[in-house]
């Protein structure tokens, strides 16, 4: 059965024209008028890339630092020992622990967005994967989540990092700011998560590897974007 269209989704879906492939600042400042809600939606893209992540070599799974920030309170937890677990408080970390925090995790405990672990700690980590794998949690060297250098990561994923990955279907879904954020500000974001993409193309990816780029307010319509017009923009502090 088809969804109802909501009477608001139905008025925001008029304000985007059918077929139209917009201007990156245009679909941005678009994003903003679109996004009605009662509170302050986060701005999300959807990117279509020409991979097939069931071949190892045409996975995409890697870190993106936001220039303007994402705009949320992130809340770090670090798996460590000794020392390790000072520093990760002294970083800023709202949770800390070693084997204590494993069990705790294990239970069922999820107050974070991010988990970070020392490498020595890992085998130890290992058993949490069935609990930490469907929420996208478990860390990983690929994302900058599995390190002996706590204060940094940190650091940089309370600033505005993120981790994110194709789906099954080659699909990238990933948030870059709040519908309150300037438009100029959504786009640096935007233009550093499609500089990321583009650095760390599989190596198997043939073919044409950018196909779709949409973008929409969490309770908003979708906003079909100009990759080539992306692609060429040149932003200051949007690298």
């Amino acid at each position: 059965m088809p969804t109802k269209m909501s009477r608001r989704m139905r008025e925001l879906v008029k304000k985007v024209e059918e077929d139209k492939i917009y201007q990156p600042l245009e679909a941005l400042s678009l994003l903003k008028e679109t996004a009605t809600a009662k509170f302050d939606e986060t701005a999300e893209a959807h990117i279509r890339l020409g991979i097939d992540p069931k071949y190892t070599d045409q996975q995409l799974r890697t870190t993106v630092s936001l220039p303007k920030g994402t705009g949320q309170t992130v809340r770090v937890a670090v798996i460590a020992r000794g020392e390790k677990v000072k520093e990760a408080e002294d970083a800023g970390a709202e949770i800390y622990g070693s084997e204590e925090l494993i069990d705790d995790i294990s239970k069922g405990m999820m107050d974070f967005d991010i988990l970070i672990a020392t490498p020595d700690m890992m085998p130890k980590v290992a058993k949490l994967g069935r609990v930490l794998g469907p929420k996208g949690l478990m860390p990983s060297p690929k994302g900058g989540t599995v390190t002996a250098d706590l204060q940094p990561a940190v650091e940089a994923f309370k600033a505005g990092k993120l981790e994110f990955r194709a789906d099954k279907a080659g699909i990238v879904h990933v948030m870059f700011g709040k519908a309150s954020f300037a438009a100029e500000d959504l786009l640096a974001n935007l233009k550093a998560l499609q500089e990321t993409i583009e650095r760390n193309r599989p190596s198997g990816a043939k073919g044409r590897y950018w196909r779709t780029i949409y973008v929409s307010a969490s309770m908003g319509p979708s906003i079909q974007i100009d990759i080539s017009a992306l692609q060429d923009l040149s932003l200051t502090g949007a690298a």
